[in-house]
Formats: C-alpha cells, structure tokens, sequence
C-alpha cells in the first residue's frame, strides 16, 4: 500500500506563494504519474497538476502559469510551487498517485492552504 503525506499547507496573504510537499512511500515514479488536486469549501475536488512518468507536466488552465508540479526521485518527494495565490484557491490541497495504464491510485490526507487579508 503506497502512502502519501502532503505538508506545507497554511495561511497566506493575497499575492504570496506556498510550496506543497508530498512525500512518498515508495519510490514509484517509474510506473505512476502524480498528481495535486484541490477542494475548496462546498466545492467538487478539482485537479491542479500532473507529473507523468515521463516528467511531462500538465496544468489545469486556472493555474497554468503560477504553478509547478516537480518530483525529486533521490527523495520519493513530489512537490507544488504556488505563487500569486488568490483568496478563491482556499482550499485543501491533495496528493494522488496514478498507475500507469491501470486504475490503482493513492490519496493523501491533504494539507489546508488558505489565501486571506
């Protein structure tokens, strides 16, 4: 069973930026993409970011731009860069785990990251 912990979450102002870390259980890069999604209050949970296999990365248009998905293999660590965050990208920020061409995937628990003045 892989297991994902996200960290990093918390409270920033308008503009500012927070760095997500997703550490990893296993090394699986070889054989799954990762991926962040976030849920905001009474919201649907949304994907953000991909990193393939490959090292392709792939972004959602809402966050095309001031995000960055990356993975450090030495490390079993993926991270998210988030920078100008907007008070509207409230929201609890998920780890997944995808195997390639099969269903298996893995949660984390999220970590809370919240835009406020």
């Amino acid at each position: 069973q892989v297991q994902l912990v996200e960290s990093g979450g918390g409270l920033v102002q308008p503009g500012e930026s927070l760095k997500l870390s997703c550490a990893v259980s296993e090394n699986i890069f070889r054989d799954y993409s990762m991926q962040w999604y976030r849920q905001a209050p009474g919201e649907q949970r949304e994907w953000a970011a991909t990193i393939a296999a490959s090292g392709l990365t792939i972004y959602a248009d809402a966050v095309r731009g001031r995000f960055t998905i990356s993975r450090d293999s030495a490390k079993n660590m993926v991270y998210l860069q988030m920078n100008n965050l907007e008070p509207e990208e409230t929201a609890v920020y998920y780890c997944k785990a995808r195997r390639i061409n099969c269903f298996t995937e893995y949660w984390g628990q999220g970590t809370q990251a919240t835009v406020s003045s």
